[in-house]
């Protein structure tokens, strides 16, 4: 039997079951004749619970989207919220805080402290914040990504496979309103992609927490509750229970498109 999600704890307040959401959300690069547009007024809603991945050809803006909506990079125009939480109304100091207790981060590189053990990687960002773990909730994410035997090795004497999914744990242990994920596996071979992606499947249908996932691969995207697409900046298809034969067909009309300018 499927235990119960674990609802995030609310530090910030939640609408209505939407995690983050963006509303008209533009972002250029250069100007004049090196203009380039990486995101025209896109609106897109990520729900609580559920496992999104975003999708689209080289420069779509898939990257952008999704450091825009972490509060990793700023936007031109439009509206990014955390929950409730505008992210364009926070300082500095505020945007950080806010990074740090609310969102979780799993990117290609692994990013692990080399000199501490897989639980003190795991639980580094709430040792920063001056915050304890909620024990129950890390023993469900440790149990959940396989690693009750190697909380005390050292990212070296891990495999890959291994160190990612130290930090997909350090990405739940905090247990955020909203995970964010970009090209978790391209470090990773196929056995120990597909662990990993199952993991953060599993965090969204088990855990109840909110998986947002940028990749190029539509085997990964076939993880995910939905997968959302974009081309040339703008949102232009969505999926729902995405197949990888379904998103390759889809994938396969972008590429023949022709590019605006």
């Amino acid at each position: 039997m499927t235990a119960e999600p674990l609802a995030p704890h609310t530090l910030y307040p939640t609408a209505g079951g939407i995690a983050a959401a963006t509303s008209d959300l533009s972002k250029a690069y250069g100007s004049g004749d090196t203009r380039v547009v990486a995101l025209d007024g896109v609106g897109i809603t990520f729900r609580e619970g559920e496992f999104t991945a975003i999708m689209g050809p080289s420069g779509s803006g898939k990257s952008t989207l999704m450091h825009c909506a972490a509060g990793l990079d700023s936007f031109d125009s439009g509206s990014v919220r955390i929950g409730t939480t505008e992210l364009s109304t926070l300082n500095d100091r505020q945007l950080t805080q806010l990074r740090r207790d609310r969102i979780g981060f799993v990117f290609q590189a692994f990013n692990l402290l080399p000199t501490l053990s897989a639980l003190e990687n795991i639980t580094l960002p709430m040792t920063l914040a001056g915050r304890r773990p909620d024990q129950q909730w890390l023993d469900r994410v440790v149990a959940m990504v396989g690693l009750g035997d190697r909380l005390g090795h050292r990212p070296a004497q891990l495999s890959g496979g291994q160190q990612q999914r130290v930090a997909v744990a350090r990405a739940l242990a905090s247990r955020p309103a909203i995970v964010f994920a970009d090209e978790p596996t391209g470090n990773l071979d196929s056995r120990a992609g597909a662990e990993v992606l199952g993991f953060l499947r599993d965090s969204a249908r088990e855990l109840g927490q909110s998986v947002v996932m940028v990749t190029h691969d539509p085997v990964a995207a076939g993880y995910a509750d939905r997968a959302v697409f974009l081309a040339d900046g703008r949102l232009v298809d969505e999926m729902a229970r995405p197949t990888p034969e379904r998103v390759l067909d889809l994938m396969k009309g972008f590429d023949a498109r022709p590019r605006t300018s």
